[in-house]
């Protein structure tokens, strides 16, 4: 694939009472810098479909807008209940596909991902997985504005969503192969801030195209958004580029070829001996599920508290997510450094623990202003990414040899297990208490139960490190 001979690691001792932990092998290893550089930079490259299609603009400014109503109720004006209810049955369908794809990838991410490790084909899959969400993304042009295309948009960004996470699924086992213990934090640090600074650069592109009216473009049917999905499509083709010319596939594992559905006889044993042998980092899968949801909320509902409880526009909305995904991506790098001097742990509950009382500040001062949004609103951001980043770290320092992308695989899987929590807790909350700012509050008791939980997980393979 890439004319390099893939890593042999060197011999280890793996044994059910002690495995191999995969970073062990590089203890010896100089790994190339370019090899680091080009498996960072594809967190920059499938930003946009993140930070464009799903958070910002193409599915909430066009996919679930009164584009795809029946003209008779688009017509009518905002706030008419028979236009808000059309408009929440978009929002509805929308939600039942991402769920869908939700249960899938839980269903096969870790299977799939174990036979990709076993195979020595972790890194064809990703590029796999990859090539498939940029075909869902340029397939995205052809969802017209109009209500016969509605199900076509929403079977792309589901599908788009599992291809998406099932790539990042062998992405992240990647990081044992580009980095060593002492190094494992700053390389997942600056993949998750290059993400950020990537999905800064794509929405100023979009605000520019915004600015100058689309260079005078038509903007019937829809045709910015189509023509944006289809540039999100392009840039993750140009920089997917790297990581496919520089960074080695993994080495095959000795083991039997099994049938797909034997393969989850396999991931059951390896759930069960996780569990025996190795009860923290089981423990770790479950807090992380938990405050990884709630770090999720942050991010599902940042707009819908800027806009709705602080009064931002449109466009401050936008301001507002480049603003916030500069923070993250600099406070995600830095943080980095600091998981290497003391470790994924310490970092994981200091941020945690600072995003409870901002995210407390934001709740209690609620009518305050829009300064309050700002302050409280950056330093949220600069933390959400630490934890995301520290947390892969984290899981990467005790995965056996040979199970990386099984590992990473329950890590999703679990994260979709309890994806139900934040946003379950917001709508409970609102509906109870009748004003949204109380969802804050949903969203906050979420990351805390996960902080809590956390503060009981201790890993001794860390401890040694």
């Amino acid at each position: 694939m890439t004319g390099e001979t893939p890593h042999t690691p060197p011999a280890t001792v793996d044994t059910d009472a002690l495995p191999a932990l995969a970073l062990d092998q590089n203890l010896d290893r100089t790994i190339p810098r370019k090899q680091v550089w080009s498996w960072a930079i594809y967190d920059w490259a499938t930003q946009p479909f993140n930070s464009v299609i799903l958070t910002f603009v193409f599915t909430a400014l066009y996919l679930v807008s009164d584009t795809f109503l029946d003209p008779s109720i688009a017509a009518l004006p905002d706030g008419d209940e028979a236009k808000d209810a059309a408009l929440a049955a978009l929002s509805s369908q929308l939600g039942l596909g991402t769920t869908a794809a939700g249960i899938l990838l839980a269903i096969l991410a870790p299977v799939l991902a174990q036979r990709a490790d076993a195979a020595g084909r972790r890194k064809r899959w990703l590029i796999i997985y990859t090539t498939l969400l940029i075909a869902t993304m340029a397939g995205m042009f052809f969802v017209e504005g109009s209500p016969n295309y509605f199900l076509l948009g929403v079977t792309l960004v589901s599908a788009g969503t599992l291809f998406s996470e099932l790539a990042g699924v062998n992405y992240n086992a990647m990081l044992t192969q580009v980095s060593t213990p002492r190094t494992v934090g700053r390389v997942s640090g600056l993949g998750w801030g290059l993400g950020y600074v990537g999905g800064i650069v794509a929405l100023v592109i979009v605000v520019l195209c915004n600015s100058f009216d689309w260079f005078g473009l038509s903007t019937d049917n829809g045709l910015p958004y189509r023509i944006i999905a289809v540039g999100c499509a392009v840039w993750a083709v140009v920089f997917s580029i790297p990581l496919l010319l520089n960074v080695p596939e993994t080495a095959r594992q000795s083991v039997p070829r099994r049938n797909f559905f034997l393969s989850y006889v396999d991931l059951w044993r390896h759930i069960r001996s996780i569990f025996r042998d190795s009860r923290p980092t089981f423990w770790f899968l479950v807090a992380s599920a938990v405050y990884r949801d709630g770090l999720s909320g942050v991010f599902t509902f940042g707009a819908v508290i800027a806009a709705r409880v602080f009064g931002f526009s449109a466009n401050e909305v936008i301001i507002f997510g480049i603003a916030a995904n500069l923070v993250a991506g600099v406070g995600t790098i830095i943080a980095g450094r600091l998981d290497d001097r003391f470790g994924p742990r310490p970092v994981i509950i200091g941020a945690l623990t600072a995003l409870c009382v901002a995210g407390l500040a934001v709740f209690l001062l609620h009518d305050a202003g829009q300064t309050v949004f700002w302050i409280c609103g950056m330093v949220l951001s600069a933390l959400v990414g630490p934890v995301q980043s520290a947390s892969r770290s984290l899981l990467a320092r005790v995965t056996p040899a040979g199970r990386e992308g099984e590992v990473f695989g329950l890590y999703a899987t679990t994260g979709r297990v309890a994806s139900f929590l934040a946003s379950g807790l917001w709508t409970i909350l609102v509906a109870a208490m009748g004003a949204i700012y109380w969802g804050i509050l949903g969203i906050i008791i979420v990351i805390a139960a996960g902080l809590v939980l956390m503060l009981f997980v201790r890993i001794p393979a860390l401890e040694r490190r």
